[in-house]
């Protein structure tokens, strides 16, 4: 037998091998993705969000074991290794276990219609532009941009953001005020119609605030060691001493509620972290464990964060309440922060419901689609069954709300994070906005660095990108357009476009 005959047999053994493994994991899949979705039936009220639903199951159940051993040889054979499977995962399998079949001589290949690999990332696209508008040409990623308190006084910044890329416009409630945010839709709704332009706006509500609240000694630069007080109330006098220790109140009492000794308290970004090192009732003390160089303040109106802790507060607020009643009668898209359970979204369901005009009925026809802003771990961990439950009754979409999600979770964590959101976010076909601080310094200081300008073209990978205010908005949508261009000429979610690469055509 020659040396090509026994790599010929050698090949074909090693593709039954695959096949008989890849096939048991497939029944695995099945098995475990029916489950899910008898366990979802009750929440998918719209049919169309169905076959998004069973490849989200399918994508869950295959992804519970390490597909590493596989990936390797499938490549040796020339297969599809699977690591871009998340819009047709079923189907995937199906292709590769069919060449499997051939290569190992194993009998005819059954493949899957090719229309099926088409189908999700056809139906992800759809969503896309019903969320954040269709747009002619380039770039595949729309831009979402914050508007700022100036966008009331005037037409010309609106048209001005439109005009150098942007998609769609997002208002803060959290700011401003409704007759404000009236007249930034007005202008948005004429300046779009004049040029012949849908031009989405996502009004997000303000959530609970997780808050420094107020600060006896708020000058104070507090260094690692250093110790402050967090309490129920401050005295009736309000007098701080140069030795007194810096005590605050804050805004919301789960956050003293959920503290425990050893626990992670992170403040303005994580800025000034400390731990808690002494707790009685009304009164934690802080221990300073990391700052800047020269230090940190507690000042109020400052985030406050547990990292590591799971918050379990409601979502809705009553100020939130009040912007619903805003957001039901104008928005295209309703931000929803701080969500974090199925709960949550049932609340929020039965007060858009309760404020839909009666003509509607239930079933969410003609409301504003829902975005989840995934801001915790809870969150996180309950992405799926959120995007589920939401999904199965009105469109909706997920944005990454990477500065909250990164303290919450660890800095050291978001990268993987984030990618993890994607993939999961592209089987079940829901659109994903990537936001907090993309090209921050060029929008607020006129420059960006180098590791601005690569997670902007990072970004592409989702379907929308948000940028947030500041002096050089209009410059940020710009430079983030042309970023979003040439990143479209090579990279397709995880797929690299393979086009001709002009640089080095000369060798």
């Amino acid at each position: 037998m020659s040396l090509a005959e026994v790599e010929a047999r050698e090949r074909r053994a090693q593709a039954r091998g695959l096949y008989r493994a890849l096939e048991v994991l497939r029944g695995d899949m099945a098995r475990r993705a029916e489950a899910t979705l008898e366990h979802w039936d009750s929440l998918i009220q719209r049919p169309e969000f169905m076959a998004s639903a069973r490849n989200l199951a399918d994508y869950l159940a295959l992804r519970r074991g390490d597909l590493v051993p596989f990936q390797a040889p499938l490549a040796s054979l020339g297969l599809s290794s699977l690591g871009r499977a998340e819009a047709h995962v079923r189907a995937s399998l199906d292709a590769v276990l069919a060449s499997l079949a051939l290569i190992g001589g194993e009998g005819e290949a059954g493949y899957p219609p090719v229309e099926v690999f088409a189908a999700g990332p056809a139906r992800l696209a759809a969503r896309r532009d019903a969320l954040f508008g269709a747009r002619r040409g380039n770039p595949q990623t729309r831009t979402m941009v914050t508007l700022p308190s100036e966008a009331a006084q005037g037409p010309e910044l609106i048209a001005a953001l439109l005009a150098a890329g942007a998609d769609c416009l997002r208002i803060n409630c959290a700011h401003d005020t409704p007759e404000d945010w009236a007249t930034m839709i007005g202008h948005a709704r004429r300046i779009g119609a004049e040029m012949g332009r849908r031009v989405p706006v996502q009004i997000d509500l303000p959530g609970p605030k997780l808050r420094v609240e107020e600060v006896l000694g708020a000058d104070e630069r507090l260094q690692v060691g250093d110790l402050f007080e967090i309490v129920d109330a401050l005295p009736a006098s309000k007098k701080y001493r140069k030795h007194d220790r810096v005590r605050a109140t804050l805004s919301h009492p789960a956050l003293m509620a959920a503290m425990t000794e050893g626990c992670a308290i992170w403040i303005n970004d994580g800025k000034l972290r400390a731990k808690v090192v002494e707790l009685e009732p009304g009164r934690v003390v802080a221990e300073v464990t990391s700052t800047p160089g020269k230090g940190a303040r507690v000042r109020p109106e400052k985030g406050v964060n547990l990292p590591g802790t799971d918050l379990r507060v409601p979502a809705l607020t009553e100020d939130d309440l009040a912007c619903l009643d805003f957001a039901m009668r104008h928005a295209d898209i309703i931000g929803y922060s701080f969500v974090q359970t199925g709960a949550d979204l049932r609340r929020l369901f039965a007060e858009m419901e309760a404020r839909a005009p009666k003509s509607e009925g239930s079933g969410g026809r003609d409301w504003p689609a829902l975005m989840l802003k995934i801001e915790t771990p809870l969150g996180l961990r309950n992405l799926p069954a959120l995007i589920v439950e939401a999904g199965g009754r009105i469109p909706v979409g997920v944005m990454i709300a990477r500065g909250d999600l990164a303290v919450e979770i660890g800095f050291e964590r978001l990268s993987e994070i984030q990618e993890e959101i994607l993939w999961l976010c592209e089987a079940a076909e829901v659109p994903v906005v990537w936001a907090t601080q993309v090209l921050e310094g060029l929008v607020k200081e006129g420059q960006a660095s180098r590791a601005e300008m690569t997670d902007a073209a990072m970004s592409q990978r989702a379907e929308c990108v948000m940028l947030n205010k500041g002096p050089h908005l209009v410059e940020g949508v710009s430079f983030l357009r042309d970023v979003l261009v040439r990143m479209d000429r090579h990279t397709n979610k995880k797929s690299p476009r393979l086009g001709a690469l002009g640089l080095w055509h000369d060798f």
